[in-house]
């Protein structure tokens, strides 16, 4: 089993590239069925981590849309905060706006509870989540995940744009935590 070591813990692999980028392909095939026909819905990426994904997304997607990003912050080493911070914030009129959040990873829900309470002040047509991974057992929120490409158990994870402490974000396969 492939393995990486990232400071001071070792991860093996845990979803290879090949199988993320189907489930990708997936999510697409579906949000191209749903937003086709409405005018340039906003696909709103949430920094650092949902950059890879948000890529590999976009080139699925087959109608026209626009991009931006906003920046938050809740994970410190390998657990979350409780606490997000809003690192960098929104600059495009969403008023009327079909909006798509594009997350990496949603796992307490506490990110994208904060991000959706953001967003309705700005009275969007409408709000859904794309997520690249979602974690059922840890999330504890009530916002719809609409768009979940894989569901994955509670372990920590790296790769694919997910880090530990900033590391491991540029490898194209997942890879878990090794218990030692």
């Amino acid at each position: 089993m492939k393995r990486v070591t990232l400071k001071d813990k070792t991860f093996e692999i845990f979803i290879p590239y090949e199988k993320i980028h189907a489930a990708v392909v997936e999510v697409a095939d579906r949000i191209n069925r749903d937003y086709r026909d409405k005018e340039a819905p906003l696909f709103l990426g949430v920094l650092n981590g949902a950059f890879m994904f948000m890529a590999e997304l976009m080139q699925q997607v087959d109608f026209n849309c626009e991009m931006s990003f906003v920046k938050l912050a809740s994970y410190r080493g390998t657990k979350s905060s409780g606490k997000v911070s809003e690192l960098i914030g929104l600059a495009d009129n969403l008023q009327g706006r079909h909006i798509i959040v594009v997350e990496d990873i949603v796992d307490t829900g506490e990110s994208i509870e904060h991000l959706m309470r953001s967003l309705v002040g700005h009275e969007p047509a409408s709000i859904e989540v794309a997520t690249l991974l979602f974690k059922p057992d840890s999330y504890k929120k009530d916002v719809p995940i609409k768009y979940s490409a894989l569901s994955i158990p509670n372990d920590f994870i790296v790769g694919f744009g997910l880090d530990y402490d900033q590391l491991g974000r540029n490898l194209c396969d997942i890879y878990k935590i090794v218990d030692e």
